[in-house]
């Protein structure tokens, strides 16, 4: 087990490298700079050579891309993701200060998608193997049909809509309040985009669940059970839930990474100050500093939660760990 941990922990090096080295120099594509971002197309045209040559030093523009690159990840290797210009504090009191509703937003989403998605995904494959499942199946996958075909952005703008034009309430969600400051509120201001974010990927969970279950209570040894006289709910936890979990927990790990994204999107359409929403600041505004930590620190989140399904695997079936 320490030797398979070992080995994901070395493989994720040369990735983070990879991606550091792709975040530096794609953003440094995009139009304009630094200094145009700061100053205004108008006023950075009019500078003197001088004045262009001071700004270009300040931000560190008069260097090539590859000493530029090199100087930023020196820094990160010592700690020092740099300073947001737009924000005027280091990148990771940035990165502290949005990244808890990120992650609560997140976390809030994959609790509603595993909600709705593994019961009704489970009660699904049971019913469509007894050949029982009728109207109730048709709706789960009808339903996840729905789910997969909405956007989050897409549903959140409807619930904004619904809320104010038929219920006249807004959701409360620009004055973020902190779980730890007031729970019922802050809860308040999440439940709406969670939802918004964690609808379409319960319909991911449903139709992997169903599909998974249906596999698993094909195979000889349910049927073996079932002759011994175990009761469904007997057959169904212990044995064919635990055997389908692998290829859902390597759903939930792929699809966290994907619903931290998401929620840059969401996390716009109901005004929430949290990681996605400044990164999306940082580049319109080309705070280069603040861009490349957020999406770094964005990608290192994504490869830890991918090393977290990798030692689930091992814990489920302890073969992974020794293959």
């Amino acid at each position: 087990m320490r030797r398979f941990l070992l080995q994901r922990l070395i493989a994720l090096i040369p990735t983070m490298i990879g991606i550091s080295i792709l975040v530096f120099f794609v953003i440094r594509q995009i139009p304009g700079d630094a200094i145009t971002a700061k100053l205004g197309a108008e006023a950075a045209g009019s500078l003197s050579q001088e004045q262009e040559a001071s700004y270009r030093a300040y931000f560190g523009l008069d260097k090539s891309l590859p000493q530029q690159y090199l100087e930023w990840i020196g820094g990160i290797v010592r700690g020092n993701f740099g300073a947001s210009e737009i924000r005027h504090e280091p990148v990771l009191n940035a990165i502290s200060e949005t990244y808890p509703l990120t992650l609560e937003l997140t976390l809030l989403a994959l609790l509603i998608a595993l909600t709705i998605g593994l019961p009704l995904g489970i009660l699904s494959a049971t019913l469509a193997n007894n050949g029982s499942g009728g109207a109730l199946d048709l709706f789960v996958r009808t339903f996840s049909l729905i789910g997969l075909s909405i956007p989050s952005f897409w549903l959140g703008t409807l619930i904004i809509l619904l809320l104010s034009t038929v219920f006249h309430v807004m959701p409360d969600a620009g004055d973020y309040v902190p779980p730890t400051q007031d729970l019922l509120r802050n809860l308040s201001q999440l439940i709406f985009p969670a939802f918004s974010l964690g609808f379409g990927f319960s319909a991911s969970i449903m139709r992997t669940t169903r599909a998974e279950m249906l596999e698993v209570l094909s195979q000889d040894y349910i049927r073996t059970a079932r002759s011994k006289g175990l009761r469904q709910r007997g057959i169904i936890w212990p044995h064919a839930l635990r055997n389908s979990l692998i290829p859902i927990v390597t759903l939930v790990g792929i699809e966290m990474g994907y619903l931290l994204g998401g929620a840059v999107l969401v996390e716009t359409v109901f005004a929430l100050p949290g990681l996605g929403q400044m990164i999306y600041t940082a580049i319109v505004q080309r705070d280069y500093a603040l861009v490349q930590g957020g999406i770094l620190f964005a990608a290192a989140n994504f490869l830890i939660i991918n090393l977290a399904v990798d030692v689930i695997y091992s814990v489920i079936d302890p073969r992974v760990a020794h293959g």
